[in-house]
């Protein structure tokens, strides 16, 4: 048996796929750019239930309202992960429980994006979970116990988030609050608003791009919506750029955003917004 060697050629003719997350304060439209989505290749994670900005959003959509159910959608989207034994979660054995349950996964080949909205809500469900199961108590004492239960909650959401991500052909964006915070001397930090502090932490690592939709001031008193997407950006928001074709301001269209870190020519929009930036920075 020879070294499993995927050759330049071969690797350059693959479907390539962006993995992303997207994070912004509450109200500054993440949920939305769904709308700068194709709708009949985009599967919509509903986590939260408030799909009212997108209401008119034309796109298949699942939700999830359990850890459960959601681990179960993970490996139905993800498929069976190589390294899990029967007994675990991801597991072959996992996955054709799952497809019993939900049919052929062949009914997927129509997607190109998973959009999961938000991981906020998403770490409350694990959390809720995590503290019924054993590790949430005590050995000693049979008292619940949040230290087992944070650490729970923090292997869950990697494990489920980083085998998701793994999907090669499919964009994978995963939304979540930011949420800003003063320490005792006045300094203004931001985070991911998720429950624990794990998979705040671990996930940017995980992930090709952390973007921050934010509005900016220009310098006439102004402001205008845009994606952060660099990690030495002046804000101080959690911002990533793997990729490494993204501009310091993208435009707030996520289609376009996941085009350009594929190097797929920019739309007349995005050249307008660049031209703007200049001419706002000039």
């Amino acid at each position: 048996m020879s070294l499993p060697i995927i050759s330049a050629e071969e690797r350059l003719r693959e479907k390539h796929s962006a993995k992303i997350c997207l994070v912004g304060i509450p109200g500054i439209g993440k949920t939305s750019q769904l709308h700068t989505l194709p709708a009949k290749a985009t599967l919509f994670v509903d986590l939260e239930a408030g799909d009212l900005s997108v209401k008119s959003w034309t796109g298949d959509s699942v939700r999830p309202r359990t850890w459960q159910e959601f681990r179960d959608l993970v490996v139905f989207l993800a498929g069976p992960m190589p390294t899990a034994t029967k007994d675990q979660t991801f597991s072959q054995a996992h996955y054709d429980h799952v497809c019993e349950k939900y049919g052929d996964p062949a009914q997927l080949s129509k997607y190109d994006y998973y959009f999961v909205d938000s991981l906020t809500v998403l770490s409350r469900l694990c959390l809720a979970w995590c503290k019924t199961q054993p590790q949430a108590f005590s050995e000693k004492t049979g008292k619940p116990d949040s230290r087992g239960a944070y650490g729970l909650l923090g292997q869950e959401m990697i494990a489920a988030l980083t085998h998701l991500q793994h999907v090669r052909d499919k964009h994978v964006i995963f939304v979540a609050i930011l949420e800003e915070k003063t320490d005792d001397i006045g300094r203004r930090t931001f985070q991911l608003q998720l429950e624990g502090s794990k998979t705040a932490l671990e996930l940017p690592g995980v992930l090709d791009e952390v973007i921050t939709l934010s509005s900016i001031k220009d310098e006439n008193g102004g402001s205008y919506r845009a994606f952060v997407t660099r990690a030495d950006n002046p804000y101080g928001f959690p911002s990533k750029d793997r990729s490494g074709r993204l501009d310091a301001l993208e435009a707030p269209d996520l289609g376009q955003l996941i085009n350009k870190c594929l190097n797929v020519t920019a739309t007349a929009n995005a050249q307008a917004f660049a031209a703007q930036i200049q001419q706002t920075t000039a």
